[in-house]
């Protein structure tokens, strides 16, 4: 395969200590363990994302540009021993029908709430709600407010609902344990053929949640859009840290 210049990451084994915390961090699976280090595997395996920087107590892990393979999803799919599936694909026979998309307005709150005093309504406006099986086009997105959410940050932050989903549509996605490829992928395509008009990142502050940033970085890129990001960071005790702009 060619190579061309790009990011990709480099690990400097003289700061390694085989620790292994980044392996499980690479949805890829492109870096193992070797001999007591940390290993890049193949360069068409590594997507550049970073998103196994944040796992490294010695700082040994860094995203450089220089010529290197393509990365290749298929090589990736081939490594991890599984088939990928088409985007647009539809849902077979049979299938869960949990995941039939379906829109909805939030339900008006009523005079006498039946429920715990202080609970508040969902602000959910359609389902499902997961980035990989939302929908790539379609009504969903005309117009759109988008919310990527880390799946942790509902639970952590008392206010998800009031203060962030309120008026978005969301889509959850972990960094950390799901394909950061196929998300740039499906985002990409999400942004490039409709017309989303912001996105808010709600990320948790533990260093492998910067993924969100980087898939969101990755998928403007391919998608040729220039849409304003705000990336919200979220303590691990619920508190917002931080509500910036995100320089893609």
């Amino acid at each position: 395969m060619t190579a061309k210049t790009r990011k990709i990451v480099h690990i400097d084994e003289e700061k390694c200590d085989g620790c292994g915390l980044c392996v499980p961090s690479c949805a890829e699976g492109a870096i193992r363990i070797v001999n007591g280090k940390a290993k890049l595997l193949a360069e068409n395996l590594c997507d550049g994302l970073g998103a196994c920087l944040g796992e490294c107590p010695k700082g040994a892990i860094k995203i450089e540009e220089r010529a290197a393979e393509e990365f290749d999803e298929a090589a990736v799919e081939k490594h991890l021993g599984r088939k990928p599936a088409p985007i647009h694909a539809p849902p077979p026979m049979g299938g869960c029908p949990g995941s039939m998309a379906r829109s909805f307005k939030p339900a008006a709150a009523p005079a006498q709430a039946p429920c715990a005093a202080g609970e508040g309504r969902s602000e959910l406006t359609h389902w499902p709600v997961q980035l990989t099986l939302l929908p790539a086009s379609g009504p969903l997105w005309d117009g759109a407010d988008l919310l990527l959410a880390a799946d942790c940050a509902a639970y952590a932050m008392a206010g998800f609902h009031e203060r962030l989903l309120k008026g978005r549509t969301l889509a959850l996605a972990c960094p950390k344990l799901d394909d950061a490829g196929a998300y740039v992928e499906k985002l990409g395509h999400i942004l490039a053929h409709n017309d989303v008009r912001s996105i808010t990142i709600a990320r948790m502050e533990v260093p492998c949640c910067g993924g969100l940033e980087h898939i969101v970085r990755e998928a403007m890129r391919n998608s040729g859009k220039n849409i304003p990001v705000t990336s919200v960071v979220v303590s691990i005790r619920g508190e917002v840290l931080s509500m910036a702009p995100l320089k893609t």
